[in-house]
């Protein structure tokens, strides 16, 4: 599997991340025995890479990562002092209707201890479709713009979920009637959430980037299907 690159200097590498593949090994995911994203960028440069930031295993998208390990910190800090800016697109059940903060905290998974959390959600497009899925004899759907404040482990998912919007293909926090009918109507399995843009001034070299991922093939043909114009 070759890894888009969607911009590379003397210090970063930004890659558009695929749906399910983990960016390296870890005791969460100590079952999955696939490349992880680290080994492809290795196969494909030949030499190693320092992740800056995270991306969940099932979430594609923009991921920034360091060429000298010694760097790291220095790129981390602009996500440490929210200079700079990440927006996700996601699939929820339901139609959100007005933009909204969700603060609730989110558990650590490590010491079980809440943390603060909040995401900015905005809607942009909505779905009715004939298709019944329980208990409905229909169903919603709505495109939402997430902007994450805080970075906490599954954050967007577990928020969609705290205001019952969650994530469709979403398995552990999300609704099992809906991921079922895109599974069989629709013959898609991933999570829709899609790690969208990153914007920052790059620290080093002081040079402003603006990057778009590419959508996963799931979304294109859904984008097809509920005749939303995002491409």
């Amino acid at each position: 599997m070759k890894i888009e690159i969607l911009f590379e200097d003397y210090h970063i590498i930004i890659v558009n991340k695929p749906n399910n593949v983990l960016i390296h090994n870890s005791y969460y995911a100590r079952n999955i025995k696939e490349e992880t994203l680290l080994d492809l960028l290795f196969t494909q440069f030949g030499y190693h890479l320092y992740p800056v930031h995270r991306l969940d295993r099932k979430t594609s998208g923009v991921l920034m990562l360091a060429k000298h390990k010694e760097n790291v910190a220095v790129f981390q800090e602009l996500f440490n002092a929210n200079q700079i800016q990440k927006t996700y697109l996601g699939i929820v059940r339901g139609f959100v209707d007005l933009a909204l903060v969700i603060g609730s905290p989110v558990k650590n998974p490590d010491t079980k201890i809440y943390k603060d959390a909040e995401t900015f959600c905005e809607p942009i497009y909505t779905k009715l479709l004939d298709i019944p899925v329980i208990p409905y004899e229909n169903s919603r759907y709505s495109l939402v713009r997430l902007t994450p404040v805080t970075g906490r482990m599954h954050q967007l998912r577990i928020h969609m979920n705290k205001i019952s919007h969650p994530i469709v293909g979403d398995y552990k926090y999300g609704d099992r009637f809906h991921n079922r009918m895109f599974e069989l109507e629709f013959d898609c399995e991933n999570l829709f959430l899609h790690a969208h843009s990153l914007h920052f001034s790059q620290p080093i070299t002081h040079e402003n980037i603006y990057l778009n991922a590419s959508f996963p093939n799931d979304w294109i043909k859904i984008f097809k299907i509920f005749d939303w114009n995002l491409m």
